[in-house]
């Protein structure tokens, strides 16, 4: 038997994918949430479905805020989904090429890395239950904890006051660590807030800041040197997020770590940032980078760079992702699916533990899922 034959006959066995869908809920929002350039009210959440010929079932997903989940669905339902039909799911890299090759027109961007990470994570969630192992396992089992910290007690239209009441409130809690948006009309705007937000939580506690894209490269440095005597963790997306040289040269007149990431959608381009020091922590989202597959491609990346990784949002999904590479620095604490969940991310002491099920460690609840259908 030659070596393809081989191939062939394992792949049956593993069990190739028989049939594939895709729908769209609208998830509420828990919490008024507001940055420098927007805010979020809904979230829409793209669901793919896969069933393998051994009766291995696979579901993964992607989201938006708030826009654009039509045009995701649209992109599964006329295109991708038929390609699946026939591949293994063993096989997540060929997978993800196959997919790759029958949307080469419209790579890079933002719906089709949606749409390649919707049908991926379904693609690992059936891979990791014919093997029996967690994702955090399957994808390489680094670590068995990773640190949060919290976004939700920091959005840009809190008032001073309830931004300290919040932050003292994430420091009982055992937070290690807090993230305030910035972007005000004025520097000192800003300053005034994380200035008394420091003095609350004192030295013990880290304190990210994120701009969300909002400011040129000059106001950028203006306001990094404002912020330098409150000990900043990193600061996030100060610029946009394609925006190399700025970031670089913004890199090099701070010490306070450059965070980018949340808005980069090829691993290329995360190549560009790090080759130049323009990025200092790195915030790949699962589902904007195209899956998990990309994600780990990413993440390895920057550990040979010697860069952290703090993965944006999902935190579901990212837990067991963190908890598989060496050099994830942080998850983000922002609950968005307890609508559609039976239950959550286990924390203890600031840390989160990844789901030991096979699987993504995600448990629909499929009711619920039903109820908030869209399309």
């Amino acid at each position: 038997m030659g070596s393809g034959a081989l191939v062939e006959t394992q792949g049956e066995r593993l069990g190739l994918i028989e049939n594939a869908r895709a729908w769209l809920c609208t998830l509420p929002v828990e919490n008024v949430r507001t940055d420098a350039v927007q805010e979020f009210t809904k979230q829409e959440t793209i669901f793919v479905e896969i069933n393998t010929a051994t009766g291995v079932q696979g579901i993964g997903y992607s989201y938006t805020i708030g826009t654009g989940g039509a045009a995701v669905l649209s992109l599964l339902r006329s295109v991708l989904l038929d390609v699946l039909i026939g591949l293994d799911a063993d096989r997540p890299e060929a997978v993800w090429r196959m997919l790759c090759s029958a949307t080469r027109a419209t790579m890079v961007g933002p719906v089709t890395s949606l749409a390649l990470a919707a049908v991926d994570t379904a693609v690992w969630d059936a891979r990791c239950k014919a093997s029996g192992q967690p994702l955090w396992i399957a994808a390489g089992g680094a670590r068995s904890q990773v640190p949060l910290y919290d976004t939700e007690g920091g959005w840009l239209h809190l008032s001073t006051e309830e931004l300290v009441e919040r932050a003292l409130n994430a420091r009982e809690t055992g937070w290690p660590g807090i993230k305030v948006k910035v972007g005000k009309p004025r520097a000192s705007d800003d300053a005034k807030r994380l200035g008394a937000v420091r003095d609350a939580v004192g030295d013990g506690m880290d304190v990210m800041i994120d701009a969300n894209q909002s400011l040129t490269r000059a106001e950028a440095v203006r306001r990094a040197a404002a912020f330098a005597d409150f000990d900043i963790f990193w600061f996030e997306e100060p610029l946009p997020a394609d925006d190399v040289t700025g970031h670089q040269r913004l890199a090099q007149t701070t010490t306070i770590p450059v965070a980018v990431g949340e808005s980069i959608y090829s691993v290329s381009k995360f190549r560009e940032f790090l080759q130049v020091g323009a990025a200092e922590i790195v915030q790949v989202d699962v589902a904007r980078i195209g899956g998990i597959t990309p994600w780990l491609k990413v993440a390895h990346l920057a550990e040979a760079y010697n860069v952290d990784v703090a993965p944006h949002f999902l935190m579901e999904l990212h837990v067991s992702l963190a908890c598989a590479v060496p050099n994830a620095l942080y998850v983000e604490h922002i609950p968005q699916l307890r609508a559609v969940t039976d239950d959550e991310i286990a924390v203890v002491e600031g840390h989160a533990f990844p789901p030991s099920n096979p699987g993504l460690g995600i448990s629909w609840d499929r009711k619920a899922v039903d109820r908030l259908r869209v399309a």
